[in-house]
């Protein structure tokens, strides 16, 4: 007991720190620590320059130059990057939007100036195609003219009249129908730019652009629902109506895929219509 008191004694027991002149001998400044007190003042130095070091790190440039900060600065810098990038982009086009809204509003808009939207320009190019010159007129007028000596009569039910149907195109079936693989059509071969005929009149009721280039097309006749598939180009537009062996449409590099339905039930074509 009488160490550990003499340890706690040593440590509060208080010395003289005094700060002479050299020349005179006098005392100039004095003060009184202990032990304790020096720990203490060293420890509350140590906890403030640590404190202050944080702050650098924290709240200064100071922290870019230690490891690990340079990944994330340069992340940073990135998409910094590329959100100025995107802002100037949408900046631009804004600018250029009125700019044209402002000539239009002015009446000086200059035709070559306006850029038409990728949907115009496959319609324009829908309607293109769909013209016809005097000359494929004439053409097909004569080729429809000739082509009516070639029409076969077929009885397709007791209970039904006969009916005149016409081919879909002159080719070469190379696919047959075969409804138990889900193909209920015919695939005929045709010479590319082949006439594509409409087999009854009818009205057409469906044509959509597909995404290999072709066209599909669907035409009533009464009873009968007539599918063309992979169509090149085509010569008749959704509503019109269609007389028997009329073109509708252009042959393409891939063989034509015809469908013949009536009554939710597909038919073979090849039991009504000689090809």
């Amino acid at each position: 007991m009488g160490d550990k008191g003499s340890f706690w004694d040593k440590l509060r027991y208080k010395y003289r720190l005094s700060i002479m002149n050299e020349d005179t001998f006098t005392e100039t400044w004095h003060t009184r620590l202990s032990r304790m007190g020096v720990f203490l003042i060293l420890v509350f130095f140590f906890v403030l320059v640590l404190a202050l070091y944080s702050v650098l790190i924290i709240y200064t440039p100071i922290r870019n130059i230690l490891p690990g900060y340079s990944e994330s600065i340069r992340q940073q810098l990135i998409s910094e990057s590329v959100r100025v990038d995107s802002l100037a982009n949408t900046l631009s086009l804004q600018t250029r939007y009125i700019s044209v809204v402002r000539d239009v509003m002015a009446g000086e808009a200059q035709t070559d100036s306006i850029q038409s939207l990728d949907s115009m320009q496959i319609i324009m190019r829908e309607e293109l195609l769909e013209a016809k010159s005097q000359a494929t007129a004439d053409f097909m007028a004569q080729y429809e003219e000739r082509e009516r000596d070639n029409l076969q009569l077929f009885d397709i039910q007791q209970t039904t009249p006969t009916l005149t149907f016409f081919r879909p195109a002159h080719g070469v079936i190379v696919n047959t129908f075969q409804p138990q693989q889900q193909h209920y059509g015919v695939d005929i071969q045709l010479p590319e730019k082949e006439n594509i005929t409409a087999i009854l009149d009818g009205t057409i009721v469906y044509v959509q652009y597909e995404i290999d280039n072709t066209y599909t097309m669907l035409i009533q006749h009464n009873q009968y629902l007539a599918l063309y598939s992979h169509i090149g180009r085509v010569l008749k537009s959704i509503g019109n109506r269609v007389k028997i062996g009329e073109s509708v449409g252009l042959a393409s590099e891939q063989p034509l895929h015809f469908e013949l339905w009536t009554n939710g039930e597909a038919i073979n074509p090849e039991e009504v219509i000689a090809f």
